[in-house]
């Protein structure tokens, strides 16, 4: 069945980084629009999400895989305007909402067919670009390499972040009670009313102790760390026995020192895990994992992701100096 015949412009506005540095070194630029290969299908963006690599990327710290371009963005909603050779399932005028290894901010982007997933009912376009990268990391780590089961009890650093957000919606869909760890009264009022059960505000509170004292002494049956460096070490002592930490970041630091001892005489499993340079296939299967175990959630539970700002294309530095201020509270997403 053929879809409708799209107009596909040669040239599209995309946001390039001109040089490592701070967040004025995005900016808008013509590229020509992508041709999308084998297995790919073009998106014309309707919406991408902002996230910490992006950061990353601009700042030099976290280049695009090779052959990948460099325009930003790991995360796009929209609809589907050509397909590539070997494109099955897919055709012109669906609308998607797509994990990408970049390119996303653009107002089009070609996608693996794989890394696609319908838009959920109910969601406008910027609620769906909010999801993929999020969802996709939550899933992976948190529920098939940390093994989070119902009932558990699952603790999240950075809980006020897209990532952060994403797990307490997951986390409570799946039923394990949720602690988050965030940085102010506001965020801790936020993640509770997202669905928490516990917030622990870390400027005032040791969060090993909190949540010893909220398990009475049980500790988290998984840990979900974006921080890194010294954390690491106090996750073993707030970790149950037979726990799982799940390292995804390190914005504390990339090194850190651990007692040995404790990791075997409780059993503990350490799991660390990168996204984007992960194949086609493997993210297809996630993709695949979330499409039958997530997507029907949506409508039923309270999966709804939280988008604190919106940004035009084009304002992707005010986006960027938002995400790096540490005050946004969910998801930042840019509106083509």
């Amino acid at each position: 069945m053929k879809g409708p015949r799209m107009i596909i412009p040669q040239q599209m506005t995309a946001i390039e980084i001109r040089g490592s540095g701070p967040p004025q070194v995005l900016h808008a630029v013509q590229r020509p629009v992508p041709v999308p290969g084998d297995r790919e299908v073009l998106v014309r963006v309707a919406a991408a999400g902002v996230n910490r690599p992006d950061v990353l990327q601009r700042k030099g710290n976290y280049p695009p895989p090779a052959g990948v371009t460099d325009i930003p963005g790991l995360e796009v909603s929209g609809e589907v305007v050509a397909c590539g050779p070997g494109v099955t399932g897919l055709r012109p005028g669906m609308k998607v909402c797509a994990l990408v290894a970049g390119g996303g901010y653009a107002q089009y982007v070609a996608a693996p067919q794989l890394q696609c997933l319908p838009i959920p009912a109910g969601l406008s376009p910027a609620e769906a670009a909010a999801l993929p990268e999020t969802f996709f990391t939550v899933w992976y780590n948190v529920f098939e390499r940390a093994r989070l089961q119902r009932g558990e009890t699952l603790l999240v650093h950075g809980g006020s972040s897209g990532i952060g957000t994403a797990a307490i919606l997951l986390g409570k869909a799946f039923g394990a009670r949720v602690l988050v760890t965030a940085g102010s009264a506001a965020k801790c009022a936020a993640c509770r009313e997202l669905g928490a059960d516990v917030a622990i505000n870390y400027h005032e509170e040791d969060f090993v102790a909190a949540t010893q004292r909220a398990t009475d002494g049980h500790g988290a049956d998984v840990i979900l760390d974006m921080v890194g460096g010294d954390y690491l070490a106090r996750d073993v002592n707030a970790t149950a026995t037979d726990g799982r930490i799940a390292v995804i970041a390190v914005q504390g630091g990339a090194k850190a020192t651990l007692d040995l001892r404790l990791l075997m005489t409780r059993r503990l499993t350490i799991t660390a895990s990168t996204l984007r340079a992960q194949s086609v296939d493997a993210k297809g299967r996630i993709a695949a994992a979330l499409r039958e175990r997530v997507w029907p959630l949506f409508g039923g539970a309270n999966l709804k992701p939280l988008i604190h700002a919106r940004f035009p294309l084009a304002e992707a530095a005010a986006a960027h100096q938002l995400m790096e201020s540490g005050t946004h509270i969910g998801k930042i997403v840019l509106e083509v």
